[in-house]
């Protein structure tokens, strides 16, 4: 599980430095904050203070010889005038899904927008050449998923993954596409439209530098960031050699739940899918409800419209604690609160916009809903 710790604007542009060193991913991440305490030091060490973190001696020589031709600020601008904002693993907008798998990603750019609700997300993954009988199951039920509230995570890539974002878009949902490359290119460039669809309702996701062009070591990487996104992960087509199976056994690795939808023993895009329900590595899907059931999603509109109703802040729920379903007045919150009256005051009145409570005249104020009976009955706890 990568760290959480609060993160300075002033040491981001040396961790999307570091991002451009080839070989420096998790463990050596780890290795130079502990001996350093911060990427802006450790890109300032000498070799021999490189070597106390532990790194190997080609490893030394590979982050000297390339930081010279690095400027961490000017690799920042780029990212600003490109419209891509770079999150490190302690960032608190880093996915929290992610941030648990054990080689999260130091950092990832993101192109677009991540929402915390976001992480209700299931991944639809398989084959680049479905049969029609794939494309019309990836079809109903990605978008079926993005009717309940799911969020659709996929690679942008040609067959399954492109069927799956476009369906989740076509619900009005929204979705999640990770990419193998920079985020300034798109690949397959045929989907050049569909990129910019998803960057509208969803974001785009690599932790490749900009400049990287999508290789092919790179694809099973990018594979266990969409699996580590997500709650759980759907194959819906895929031979024996498929790189959605990829993306299952990476699910599989990180504790996520693995479906798949079976096929005719006849056709070998389902050869893979099969043998993953055959060896019980997979639950079979009939019906988007096997997904929702399994990872007690079935409640997300009434749960997301809850969390609006469930008091933001501590201060929010210590004003809530005073205001019952009989009137009481703001003189008297401060007062048992033991808060400022300007606080109290800034505070009932988001509460009232949430529909929390309810000023009934002179500053007298009732519990528009009792929340916690209504968040329970939600299915939210």
């Amino acid at each position: 599980m990568a760290p959480k710790r609060p993160q300075i604007a002033s040491e981001i542009p040396f961790w999307v430095a570091f991002n451009r060193i080839p070989g420096i991913g998790a463990v050596r991440h780890r290795a130079l904050l502990g001996r350093f305490g911060s990427l802006s030091e450790a890109w300032r060490a000498t070799r021999s203070e490189l070597k106390e973190a532990g790194l190997t001696d080609s490893v030394v020589r590979n982050i000297v010889e390339r930081r010279a031709a690095i400027d961490p600020d000017a690799e920042m601008e780029r990212l600003e005038q490109a419209g891509i904002r770079p999150l490190t693993w302690d960032d608190p907008a880093y996915p929290a899904m992610l941030r648990e798998i054990d080689d999260a990603p130091p950092l990832i750019h993101v192109r677009g927008e991540i929402r915390e609700a976001d992480a209700l997300s299931v991944a639809v993954v398989g084959t680049r050449k479905p049969t029609p009988y794939g494309r019309q199951v990836a079809e109903e039920l990605a978008h079926q998923l993005s009717a309940n509230g799911v969020c659709v995570v996929s690679g942008l890539a040609r067959g399954i993954d492109g069927i799956a974002h476009r369906a989740a878009l076509a619900a009005g949902g929204r979705t999640l596409a990770v990419l193998a490359c920079g985020l300034d290119i798109t690949y397959p460039p045929e989907h050049k439209r569909l990129a910019a669809e998803i960057m509208e309702n969803g974001s785009l996701i690599s932790e490749q530098p900009l400049g990287t062009e999508p290789r092919g070591d790179f694809f099973p990487r990018r594979n266990r960031i969409l699996s580590g996104l997500s709650l759980g992960v759907l194959l819906v087509e895929g031979g024996k050699k498929s790189g959605g199976l990829i993306t299952a056994n990476c699910a599989l690795d990180q504790g996520r739940d693995v479906f798949a939808i079976p096929g005719s023993i006849f056709s070998s895009q389902s050869q893979g899918t099969n043998l993953k329900i055959g060896k019980g590595e997979a639950k079979l899907v009939q019906r988007v409800e096997d997904i929702l059931e399994e990872l007690n999603l079935t409640m997300i509109p009434q749960q997301l419209e809850m969390q609006e109703l469930v008091p933001a802040t501590d201060t929010e729920a210590e004003v809530l604690r005073h205001i019952t379903k009989d009137p009481v007045h703001i003189d008297a919150v401060c007062r048992e609160s033991g808060l400022p009256a300007a606080a109290v005051s800034s505070v009932l009145t988001m509460m009232e916009l949430k529909g929390l409570v309810r000023e009934i005249g002179s500053k007298s104020y009732v519990r528009a809903r009792d929340v916690r009976e209504e968040y329970a009955a939600s299915g939210g706890g």
